[in-house]
């Protein structure tokens, strides 16, 4: 799969309308979608591995989209076959009264991966550039100047911080990918329906999700310009379609392989003396009545 379809480039002017949201590249079949992902799944786990050997390099994992859009989907497929010892999941939802006493910044610092360690985002920091911009009534973790949503200065102040941070991060061995769920309004409308007429859904389903439909191509416009600013080599954002979870999943998988891949995770070297206290105790364990 060519993974460069779905980058943001640095530095380039982006136009979201221009990413198809029902692309599904060679897949004619879903079914063999679902094969390679088991394929991925299995590879994932073994990368896993390695890196928690390496114990050098962290990955950091991001999921922004519109509600309904298939993170919570994406990160249970893909990331099924992974050890939790070596994983964590953190769904950022609405701040509390401590963090709000804070910069806005400072909740996902707190639980960012250790080395070794992968550490996924269902939402993030990048709320604070997406839905207060489009409702710049909602003041979190710091008081915001009145009418913010016309203020082009404190967004770009924002986008510079957060390349900033994750530049930071990147130096620090804590590598960044970013995912973008690009799902259509139609298809979230259909999404939408099945949670209401599916018992066993409606606790995902709100009043409110219908109510910020309203504000679809306000999203759009702080999507677009968040990503644009933002996506650099060190962090960079993927653009993935979603209006199909089957194949947003076998997408994810590949890129996710593909930057693990690329960091050369290798086992640790245990050293001469740690190889001689092995052969102690097999010949030990041999010998043993």
């Amino acid at each position: 799969m060519n993974i460069e379809k779905f980058l943001v480039p640095e530095g380039k002017k982006l136009n979201l309308k221009n990413h198809q949201t029902d692309f599904t590249g060679d897949y004619k079949d879903k079914q063999l979608a679902v094969r390679d992902l088991e394929k991925d799944v299995e590879r994932l786990a073994e990368l896993q591995v390695v890196l928690y050997a390496q114990n050098t390099h962290a990955l950091l994992i991001i999921f922004q989209a519109m509600d309904a859009a298939g993170k919570d989907s994406a990160i249970k497929h893909v990331m099924s076959g992974l050890n939790p010892q070596g994983c964590e999941v953190t769904s950022f939802k609405q701040p509390s009264v401590e963090e709000l006493d804070h910069d806005y910044l400072w909740r996902s610092m707190k639980k960012l991966p250790e080395r070794g360690r992968i550490g996924i985002f269902n939402r993030s920091y990048y709320e604070e550039v997406l839905v207060v911009r489009v409702h710049p009534e909602i003041l979190q973790f710091q008081q915001l100047p009145k009418k913010v949503k016309n203020d082009k200065d404190i967004w770009r102040e924002r986008f510079q911080q957060i390349r900033h941070f994750e530049t930071y991060l990147a130096k620090n061995g804590i590598h960044v990918l970013k995912f973008f769920l690009n799902v259509s309004k139609k298809e979230q409308k259909e999404r939408f329906l099945k949670r209401i007429s599916t018992p066993e859904k409606n606790w995902k389903f709100s009043a409110a999700d219908v109510k910020e439909r309203d504000f679809w191509d306000d999203y759009m416009h702080a999507y677009q310009d968040a990503l644009q600013n933002t996506s650099t080599r060190d962090a960079p954002w993927f653009i993935v379609p979603a209006d199909h979870k089957w194949f947003t999943r076998v997408v994810v998988s590949n890129i996710v392989i593909n930057k693990m891949e690329s960091l050369n995770l290798q086992y640790p070297d245990v050293g001469e003396a740690h190889l001689k206290s092995l052969l102690e105790a097999k010949e030990l364990l041999e010998n043993e009545k």
